[in-house]
């Protein structure tokens, strides 16, 4: 075999390997549209302290239940229970990259219903929150929400 067909063959196995390559790294570049469905029931009283559970749903069909944990403090008092609340993910590129803990921030107030609105942060992952329910709530607070992986609802 001479040198000039050596080359080609590697040449053409290079790109042969290259363009392999490339497809799946340009796919997992895809942001992810993911939801979160959740119910959340908390207390504050200068500390504020929540706790719940929910599922992530991605448009690719993957699916985790996951548990949720809110603390902070701030010139908080009250307490209140979401029950179908809902939040949206940007920049997510697999389901897994929405566990963690997102810096937020976040002003309350409610008699009787209460509700809630807070975009969070981890990094580059973001999560838009939003949420009615029932309690007795008002005050600002800083802190942080945790999600984590957590057991399949029971049927």
């Amino acid at each position: 075999m001479n040198k000039s067909h050596l080359v080609a063959i590697l040449a053409g196995g290079t790109l042969l390997a290259a363009a392999s390559v490339s497809n799946p790294a340009r796919a997992a570049g895809a942001d992810l549209d993911c939801k979160l469905h959740f119910s959340l029931t908390g207390w504050s009283a200068i500390y504020k302290h929540a706790e719940g559970h929910g599922t992530v749903s991605c448009a690719d069909g993957t699916n985790m239940p996951v548990t949720i944990e809110a603390k902070g403090a701030g010139l908080t008092v009250g307490k209140s229970h979401i029950d179908n609340g809902h939040g949206r993910f940007s920049d997510v590129h697999a389901i897994d990259e929405v566990l963690g803990r997102y810096v937020e921030g976040e002003a309350h107030a409610g008699v009787v219903k209460s509700g809630t609105a807070q975009l969070l942060t981890k990094g580059t992952v973001s999560l838009a929150l939003s949420g009615s329910g029932e309690g007795v709530d008002l005050g600002i607070a800083v802190g942080e929400l945790t999600l984590s992986a957590g057991k399949p609802a029971k049927r």
